[in-house]
């Protein structure tokens, strides 16, 4: 049933998306003047800025946000980085990589996250850390409303690009090979690591092969998932000791800046998805985190015993559309491996699965129904609802000095828009 759902969802929709991108492209662009990822409502202002430490693939790649100083004239990032990227949805959306890469440009090349690119970071006390893991077949950007909305309330935001095969797409270096010259009787040493001395290599999303049982694969993907939230933290954890990371990627921002910025006692992990999933796993292997935030969690990579080590508290946010009886059974084996007060369900009325990522802002309304990337809610009361929600929980099980328990309704499901626990018939 999960794996009926998962192709569903992410391949038969993919062909619906693409055919009809294809048909009414010129007029999906024609009112982009009204669409775009809405700014966000805190009261600080949001920079943000890339960091890879080790070219390698074993290395850690994440997009931080943060709170920045207010620039008149800062440069927004491109929502989609590069071309790379409009390669790896059409891989894993299964169609032309000429054709899409034309279609995504046109129709979303142009919009901007934001926030400042490489803002310097303002200083102001210690903030609390999340780490964010995005869903199957996404990257570190995707996801930009939720994190400059963290990010502008107080908060630095890790948005971890994950190496296990499960982003549509994401990009490592390796050493260009050095020949010997003529007159050498062995190859020189190596130069030091540097951009001009590294090729880039692409990695894209890894579809099941003919035949292939999904648990293994994704069992493993979620365990390296985790492991690479951890890795991202404790990135961060050096970074804010003081330590001279050297950042791959040579970004404009300050990164010493960033020491003993962060409140290492108030961390919690966040994801949509399959980045749901990854927060339970990430949870039970790192005590670091204290809580976590799982937005229409996909429960089915999960292994069985994990459900009674996980001790943090949980909240799921789940869309109307989306989930399934045996999804939401999974969700309550946690309830019974500590006190239901720390494990929270609600379900916004109106959502789909995508009304967590960015696209549910990008495509007009009828189009975006059509496509499944809007439900019936207005997307920007969907995404205030998970937002206020989120750190409403946040301040509960972070112990936050703020006035985000303005929200505690909402945890509670008490909201004209909010179904407490579930919609779904559940499993008795």
């Amino acid at each position: 049933v999960e794996i009926y759902f998962l192709h569903r969802i992410y391949h038969l929709d993919m062909c619906l998306f693409m055919c009809t991108l294809s048909l009414f492209a010129a007029m999906g662009n024609s009112c982009s003047n009204n669409l775009g990822i809405p700014p966000a409502k805190g009261p600080n202002a949001v920079g943000c800025s890339d960091f890879m430490m080790d070219h390698t693939v074993e290395g850690t790649f994440f997009r931080l946000y943060y709170p920045c100083v207010v620039s008149d004239n800062a440069e927004k990032p491109d929502w989609i980085p590069c071309k790379g990227y409009f390669y790896g949805l059409a891989d894993f959306m299964k169609i032309n990589r000429g054709l899409s890469e034309k279609i995504f440009n046109y129709l979303f090349g142009s919009f901007k996250i934001p926030a400042a690119l490489n803002g310097s970071y303002k200083q102001n006390g210690k903030y609390p850390v999340v780490i964010f893991s995005h869903g199957l077949g996404a990257f570190r950007t995707l996801y930009s409303a939720i994190c400059t909305e963290l990010a502008s309330q107080g908060f630095i935001v890790a948005s971890v690009e994950h190496r296990d095969e499960s982003a549509s797409a994401t990009y490592f270096y390796h050493q260009k090979p050095q020949e010997p010259k003529k007159d050498e009787a062995s190859p020189p040493k190596p130069n030091p690591e540097a951009p001009e001395n590294l090729v880039e290599e692409w990695m894209y999303y890894r579809s099941l092969k003919p035949g292939e049982s999904e648990f293994p694969l994704r069992n493993k993907q979620v365990k390296q998932r985790a492991d690479e939230c951890i890795k991202a933290l404790d990135t961060l954890i050096q970074i804010n000791s003081g330590k001279n990371m050297e950042n791959v990627l040579q970004t404009e921002f300050d990164w010493t800046t960033l020491e003993n910025s962060m409140d290492l006692c108030r961390i919690a992990v966040m994801g949509h998805s399959f980045g749901g999933a990854t927060v339970v796993e990430a949870l039970c292997k790192d005590v670091n985190f204290k809580c976590g935030i799982a937005l229409d969690a996909w429960m089915f990579p999960l292994d069985e015993e994990i459900y009674v080590r996980v001790k943090q508290p949980i909240f799921f946010i789940n869309s109307e559309k989306f989930q399934w009886a045996g999804n939401i059974s999974r969700m309550r084996k946690l309830d019974s491996s500590s006190t239901s007060m720390q494990r929270k369900m609600i379900t916004i009325k109106g959502t789909v699965h995508q009304s967590f990522p960015d696209f549910t802002f990008l495509t007009g309304n009828w189009i975006g129904k059509i496509l499944k990337l809007k439900g019936e809610i207005d997307p920007q009361v969907g995404i205030d609802l998970c937002n206020r929600a989120s750190l409403a929980f946040l301040q509960r099980h972070l112990g936050l000095n703020k006035d985000f328990n303005q929200w505690d309704h909402l945890i509670e499901g008490k909201d004209h828009n909010l179904i407490p626990g579930t919609n779904v018939t559940e499993i008795s």
